[in-house]
């Protein structure tokens, strides 16, 4: 019974009664911490208060801390609890100068279905802007550069989700590139984004060098649902990577009987004519 009254109080329902103070005497004391670790810790905890209207307040105003730690956690917390009234600051924090920021709120965005993330996830598997000037210069930098990327992804816990809920550990072990892993998530999350650029992007990404990144592309592009889109998933049927065979297979034979107008395909989508932007 007491557990039942505490968890209703932390939730933002029941009776205002004062045993309830006290958690949230706690959660305050961490966020007002002197030490950005505590901080961020105590701001990861508000992931837990999924509609609690309180509780977004704190994220939010946690987007403004000074420690890149703490935003990125703010960021990813409020993706957690589905704070769509948020997603005007997470927005404004895709300008943020850190990447793991930019990151955190592109993933928090994403999971609301918030299209603003589809900028963040092409720069992240092209290397260059969509057209939008969300990433400064020194971003794309980062973004760029596989090491970078890599600490990113596999150590501070920007919030990627890898390729077919394989985890981490799992990817590291059959990849010699982790920051493939991150650009193939990029790649599956632009299979929602209706911008044909990022159709481009996916048939570019299907002749990659790297196996992980062609697997996601082609698992992508069959998503979209666009049979115009086939023809970059045919040399794929002659991969040297078994997944990569099976999945284009998979894609090719969806496709040819997929519905010929989706959401994803009410314009032509093909391949830019310039040369691909991806790092291979």
């Amino acid at each position: 019974m007491i557990a039942l009254f505490l968890l209703a109080a932390l939730t933002g329902t029941g009776t205002e009664a004062q045993p309830i103070d006290r958690p949230w005497s706690v959660l305050d004391a961490g966020v007002a911490q002197t030490s950005a670790d505590d901080r961020a810790k105590a701001i990861h905890a508000l992931a837990l208060l999924r509609g609690n209207k309180r509780a977004e307040r704190i994220a939010v105003q946690a987007l403004q801390d000074k420690s890149t730690d703490v935003r990125a956690e703010a960021a990813t917390s409020l993706g957690a609890m589905n704070a769509r009234s948020a997603i005007p600051q997470l927005r404004k924090a895709l300008e943020d100068e850190q990447v793991k920021v930019v990151l955190s709120a592109a993933h928090a965005l994403y999971v609301m279905n918030d299209p603003s993330a589809y900028e963040i996830y092409y720069a992240v598997l092209t290397g260059q802007r969509k057209g939008t000037p969300s990433l400064i210069e020194s971003e794309l930098a980062i973004l760029k550069n596989r090491r970078q990327l890599e600490k990113l992804a596999f150590q501070t816990g920007i919030g990627f989700v890898p390729f077919g809920s394989m985890g981490y550990e799992a990817w590291k072990t059959i990849t010699s590139s982790d920051s493939s892993v991150v650009r193939a998530d990029a790649a599956e999350r632009l299979a929602r984004d209706p911008d044909p650029r990022s159709a481009g992007a996916l048939q570019r990404a299907c002749s990659s060098s790297k196996s992980e990144i062609r697997l996601a592309a082609a698992d992508a592009l069959a998503k979209r649902g666009d049979p115009a889109l086939s023809g970059s998933l045919v040399p794929l049927l002659y991969d040297n990577s078994r997944e990569v065979r099976y999945e284009a297979a998979a894609a090719l034979i969806y496709l040819s009987y997929a519905p010929k107008v989706t959401r994803h395909s009410r314009r032509t989508q093909t391949a830019p004519a310039h040369g691909s932007s991806e790092s291979k």
